[in-house]
């Protein structure tokens, strides 16, 4: 029984002493400047706190929603398809074109780039080249 209520005032006294503790970290002036700081910002604080809350809730229905999911998945695929297809053809081309350059042993001389230079695929290159150039030019001195 002498054991209990020694046991009892360690404990109080403790939780005296933690208390005081407590009492002494607040009547510290900068803990006192940082909460009077605390209570001017709470009206902001409550209101960030709603607009999280809202937030929370909104992007919580949207990760859930299934429909919604596969409407965006199905979107993304419809838009990566034609992306995917254009891009294997234009290696596919690159590939084409890299081995029949390697297989070739042909010179081409004067005539025949002057005979390329009349190829509408190379005017169109051309065209290109040129418009690129002007426009990082453009880019580079702004």
């Amino acid at each position: 029984m002498a054991e209990v209520v020694e046991n009892a005032k360690t404990k109080n006294v403790t939780v005296s002493q933690e208390k005081l503790d407590i009492l002494d970290q607040l009547l510290k002036p900068e803990v006192q400047e940082s909460l009077n700081t605390l209570v001017e910002q709470l009206p902001k604080l409550t209101e960030m706190v709603s607009f999280l809350t809202t937030s929370f809730d909104f992007v919580q229905k949207v990760a859930t929603d299934e429909i919604l999911k596969s409407d965006t998945i199905g979107a993304i695929k419809e838009i990566a398809e034609p992306v995917k297809d254009t891009a294997k053809s234009v290696a596919a081309t690159v590939i084409e074109a890299k081995d029949r350059a390697e297989v070739s042993n042909e010179t081409i001389g004067l005539f025949g780039l002057l005979r390329m230079l009349k190829d509408p695929q190379a005017q169109k290159l051309f065209r290109f080249v040129d418009a690129y150039l002007k426009v990082t030019a453009e880019k580079s001195n702004n």
